[in-house]
């Protein structure tokens, strides 16, 4: 079973090279990484693949990855419009993998920061789980939570913002 600090060197390895495709398999676990203008554009994982998986062949057709980039990105922008004339912030806290985004250890539990807080950067933030692991995700500065961009039980894709940061 891969380590996330695997996944991510991984990640980062096809990234700056000039590769377009790269796919994993040892001991059932399965990681594929497509690069769309230079880009890495998904992860994905055994458990996940039936749904992700799906997704980047369309992708891959210039035809379909145009109106689907087109139709994500207006939803995104004017989120970003109006949370950047509201919220004043330094930083982003971005997922380093695909997975599910859980703001709490269990359902039971408060969520582990909520606007407002302040954390340093070995403050424990969320949970992404991908593969059936939970992989407990950091701050990596110091500051205090100003947005929560994502929803709890979320599929999150790479790279994607989840918290936003006003250093301090």
């Amino acid at each position: 079973m891969l380590k996330v600090q695997e996944i991510r060197e991984l990640i980062k390895l096809v990234d700056e090279s000039s590769i377009s495709d790269f796919s994993y398999e040892a001991n059932g676990t399965k990681v594929s990484m497509k690069k769309e203008n230079g880009e890495v554009v998904q992860v994905a994982a055994p458990q996940v693949a039936p749904a992700v998986e799906t997704k980047p062949e369309p992708q891959s057709e210039t035809k379909s990855a145009e109106p689907k980039k087109e139709e994500v990105q207006p939803k995104e922008e004017p989120k970003e419009e109006a949370a950047a004339s509201t919220v004043d912030y330094d930083h982003e806290i971005v997922s380093p993998m695909v997975g599910t985004f859980y703001e709490s250890p269990s359902p039971e539990d408060d969520p582990y920061v909520q606007v407002g807080d302040n954390v340093d950067a070995s403050t424990v933030v969320c949970i992404v789980e991908a593969m059936k692991l939970f992989n407990e995700i950091e701050a990596e500065t110091k500051g205090e939570i100003v947005e929560v961009l994502v929803d709890n039980g979320e599929l999150v894709e790479y790279g994607q913002p989840l918290f936003r940061v006003k250093k301090k």
